[in-house]
């Protein structure tokens, strides 16, 4: 693999067999046959086909079918209908979601640009972007999107916006000279040119060296087409259970039928019966409630400013233990600020003295005291906005506030001289440009003349003017040189000290230098400010240069923020048990810088950062050994990204994975879930997510977790409530014998006490509040049994007290030959679970303490249940079909009082264990 950034321009040109003028007509029809048309290939989609038999195979449905299928067997056409209206539901659901996730190709593809301007035998041509070969020469300008990688061979002022590739906030300035440095991090190859990324200034000429697959994004493509999806911990969870009934159902079925036939009861009837059993061995209610949980689950977090693309994802987010985030637009704001303003006696810091850090600036407002306070951070920030290419433009639909265009850069500057009261222009009205110096990379400065009107300064500029008359002389000419600190200090004589100039000694020298060091090890882009005074507006180089004998004023630094909200939304994560890794493409000072100031990580030197060319030096193995440990990682890939991902998983963690970029699309969707920006996320980024976050907050991540925990507890206790509800059936149909007792339940009695007690109450479950300590826990282990926790213990005692309460009512009335003992021990299993129902709506606390009325939607299925039941017993068509007699006022008060025996039970043993817990 040839590293084009270490080679000259003519061993480019030579290597890639062509010249400045291009490729002939001829050898470039050669080169498309070779290489292929560049755009990029889908490899491997899953048919709808394949997508749709997946959803019918798995466990959990197959059991639903088996369901259906016995339901048909026993006449129950209502009850088969219901559960393949389930299945119906179920399977076009995961089919819509995994098709959708199988688009982020098709968004990669929309990337390309569908045309460009190339040199082809020294004629310049327009053609389809996608007629590129290697060896091309593509001429670039201001606004053109990068068509395939190449190596620059011209660059005038080029920058090019990286962001969706490394992750950089800033514009990458470009050159033509050879790097020779050990496997610098793409960001660093500035020679280089990519692939989908922008140029947002300036012009150049690239010879192009890869293009189709093997671009940058073309691999990153590779990669997402390669990373296969991962299962949520909640499906590992449901098809564990599944498998788990499955086997259960067929030893009860085996067992009734065994020991009914031995009893000498009739074969078909014992073949119904234990069918009827496994069926109450199969909470067939399960996948339907688990959907409508998740679904209730994506609507909540919507509200929260979260959309939920792929279901499970609402359960795995409460799962989470490591949020791995991008830093730019999702820690941060992805716009430069101007926070520190440096001069001769005064370091303002602007962090907490401003009153805000708003891309926009209010011209109703007054100006920032802090900003107006100091002559020179005045001149500083009227040399920056006058040197400077950026504007301001109103904000459509907010009366008053601007925003800047342009450079994020110079815009930065913009604004804060805005808010000191230096309005562009009305500076410019007083001062306007008649001759500039563009910026360059070699001089790494521009400088601006500017002629002084007679009339009024800008108001805030008046005093500074009654002090300094002499400034603004208006047979003179005032130049502006903004730029390197470095570069500056070449070219300057003096500094202006107190309102007077005083000679750069040694001392100013490194005083200046001291502070940009300080600035930049800090994380911040720095620039320095420069002005004289010139008797020509006009640039005669020769006889008077411009940059020279200049004035230094002050210095500038400047940071991407972070969001303010985030620091609060990282220590609640990390309350929570969760861990926050800061992964970017940018540099790692300032990375650092912005992962401290939010806690991400400490002030000492125990946090590491890991850089990319360190990632590309480990195997995901010897990543494993630190991932643990590292809290940021800086100057890194999308292969980087991938391989943290996979060692975090390795480790056993649950891992989200938050980002807006193209480079974030394979490692969004190998991790388990994926959260893309929904305002500055690319397409390719939000089809490969699981959650966009629809107003880009890292908050809103805090909130969904919440909501993922609060759901994943009530499907929990969804899958408790029906075991347990289950599990008394099975106790009361696998006792009876032994006690001598004729079969206690009808099949249809079974299968109606499964219908109504694990419908209703079980959607209602759904809907409970969060336990109070849902934020202040660490997550449950990513490899918890479904059953883990004591609740395989509680599903044992409690089920087995449901059967033995139901089985003794029964019992008593079978003893003293009541016809109605059957409708009593049927009565009394049905009401006993709503108790159970009530009591399982918290794991500790009591009902009466979470309050009877906090969850009306199972108030509701209570009392529905109720009646219903009252409708069974009593209705003389309801008799018919379901086998039982009319119930006497002390038959039913016996049943209603043995079946509150289970509710006050397990609210015992709660009361107990909050007392141990004490």
């Amino acid at each position: 693999m040839t590293n084009w950034f270490e080679l000259e321009t003519k061993e480019v040109l030579a290597k890639l067999k062509t010249d400045e003028g291009g490729l002939s007509p001829e050898e470039a029809v050669l080169r498309k046959t070779q290489y292929g048309s560049n755009e990029l290939i889908d490899r491997g989609i899953k048919s709808p086909w394949a997508i749709f038999w997946e959803q019918l195979t798995g466990i959990m449905v197959v059991i639903l079918i088996i369901s259906a299928v016995i339901s048909l067997v026993l006449g129950e056409y209502t009850d088969a209908i219901v559960i393949l209206i389930i299945v119906i539901l179920n399977a076009g659901l995961g089919f819509t979601q995994e098709y959708r996730a199988e688009q982020a190709m098709a968004a990669l593809k929309r990337m390309s640009v569908p045309q460009v301007r190339v040199r082809r035998a020294g004629h310049i041509v327009e053609m389809p972007a996608r007629e590129l070969v290697p060896g091309d020469i593509v001429l670039l300008e201001a606004g053109n999107a990068i068509p395939a990688d190449g190596r620059l061979i011209e660059s005038a002022n080029l920058r090019v916006q990286e962001a969706v590739l490394t992750g950089e906030s800033e514009a990458v300035e470009k050159s033509t000279e050879a790097i020779h440095k050990e496997t610098p991090a793409l960001g660093d190859q500035v020679n280089m040119v990519y692939m989908g990324t922008v140029v947002t200034y300036g012009r150049g000429t690239v010879a192009i060296t890869s293009t189709s697959m093997e671009t940058q994004l073309g691999k990153i493509a590779e990669m997402i087409q390669s990373v296969g999806s991962e299962m949520t911990p909640l499906q590992r969870r449901l098809e564990q259970l599944g498998r788990g009934l499955a086997v259960v159902a067929l030893g009860i079925v085996a067992l009734v039928f065994i020991f009914g036939v031995l009893r000498g009861e009739d074969v078909r009837l014992m073949l119904m019966t234990s069918i009827s059993m496994a069926v109450a061995a199969v909470p067939e209610g399960l996948p339907a409630v688990v959907t409508i949980a998740l679904a209730i689950g994506a609507q909540r977090m919507l509200q929260r400013k979260a959309l939920i693309r792929k279901l499970p994802a609402v359960e795995t987010l409460g799962s989470v233990t490591v949020i791995c985030s991008d830093k730019t637009g999702t820690l941060t704001q992805n716009r430069m600020t101007v926070t520190i303003v440096d001069v001769a006696g005064n370091h303002l810091d602007l962090q907490q003295q401003l009153r805000s850090f708003s891309p926009t600036v209010n011209r109703n407002e007054p100006a920032e005291s802090v900003l107006t306070a100091d002559s020179a951070v005045l001149i500083t920030l009227a040399g920056g906005t006058l040197a400077n290419d950026a504007i301001l433009e109103p904000v459509e639909g907010a009366p008053g506030m601007y925003s800047s265009i342009g450079d994020p850069t110079e815009g930065a500057l913009v604004i804060a001289a805005s808010r000191a009261g230096l309005w562009k222009g009305e500076l410019e009205a007083s001062l306007p440009r008649v001759a500039e110096l563009p910026f360059d990379s070699n001089r790494k400065r521009m400088s601006t003349v500017h002629k002084i009107n007679p009339g009024p300064l800008p108001d805030v500029l008046e005093a500074f003017h009654s002090r300094f008359p002499d400034l603004f002389d208006p047979s003179q000419h005032l130049v502006f040189t903004k730029g390197a600190v470095d570069s500056l200090l070449e070219v300057c004589d003096r500094a202006w000290v107190n309102g007077k100039t005083e000679p750069i000694a040694q001392v100013w020298n490194e005083r200046i230098l001291n502070a940009n060091n300080t600035m930049a090890q800090n994380g911040m882009r720095v620039l320095g400010i420069a002005f004289r005074r010139r008797e020509s507006g006009h640039l005669d180089e020769a006889r008077d240069p411009l940059e020279c004998n200049l004035i230094f004023i002050g210095m500038v630094g400047m940071i991407d923020p972070a969001r303010p909200e985030v620091k609060q939304a990282v220590a609640i994560a990390q309350t929570a048990g969760i861990r926050p890794v800061m992964i970017t493409g940018d540099h790692p000072l300032t990375a650092m810088h912005i992962a401290r100031e939010l806690g991400i990580a400490g002030e000492g030197q125990q946090d590491r950062i890991l850089t990319g060319k360190e990632l590309a030096e480990m195997t995901v193995e010897q990543l494993e050994d630190l991932v643990e440990k590292v809290p940021v990682y800086a100057r890194v890939s999308p292969e980087h990204k991938l391989k943290i991902v996979q060692a975090l998983q390795a480790k056993g963690h649950i891992v989200a994975m938050t980002g807006d970029g193209v480079n974030d699309a394979p490692a969004l969707k190998k991790a388990d879930i994926g959260v893309a920006m929904g305002i500055t996320g690319t397409d390719v980024s939000k089809e490969a997510s699981d959650m966009v976050l629809i107003d880009d907050n890292f908050a809103t991540i805090v909130s969904a977790v919440e909501e993922g925990r609060r759901i994943y507890d009530n499907i929990r206790k969804f899958v408790k409530y029906a075991l347990t509800s289950n599990a008394g059936e099975i106790w009361v149909m696998l006792l009876a014998p032994f006690i001598g007792m004729p079969l206690p339940l009808t099949p249809v009695q079974i299968l109606w006490v499964n219908l109504i007690t694990d419908g209703l109450p079980g959607l209602a479950l759904t809907m409970e509040r969060a336990e109070p300590n849902t934020m202040r826990r660490k997550p449950y282990a990513p490899n918890e049994n479904i059953f883990g926790r004591g609740m395989a213990r509680d599903i044992l005692w409690i089920g087995l007290l449901l059967g033995l309460t139901s089985l003794l009512a029964g019992y008593l009335f079978w003893r003293v030959d009541s016809a109605s003992w059957q409708t009593i021990t049927f009565t009394t299993l049905t009401l006993a679970q709503m108790g159970n129902a009530l009591t399982t709506r918290s794991e500790r606390e009591s009902l009466f303490s979470i309050g009877l009325l906090s969850n009306k939607a199972m108030i509701g299925s209570v009392l529905l249940t109720f009646i219903l039941q009252l409708g069974v017993i009593y209705l003389p068509f309801m008799n018919v079909a379901f086998n039982t007699v009319p119930l006497t006022i002390t038959e039913l008060a016996v049943s209603l009082g043995l079946s509150t025996v289970v509710f006050f039970s397990i609210e015992l043993v709660k009361w107990i264990r909050r007392r141990m817990e004490k």
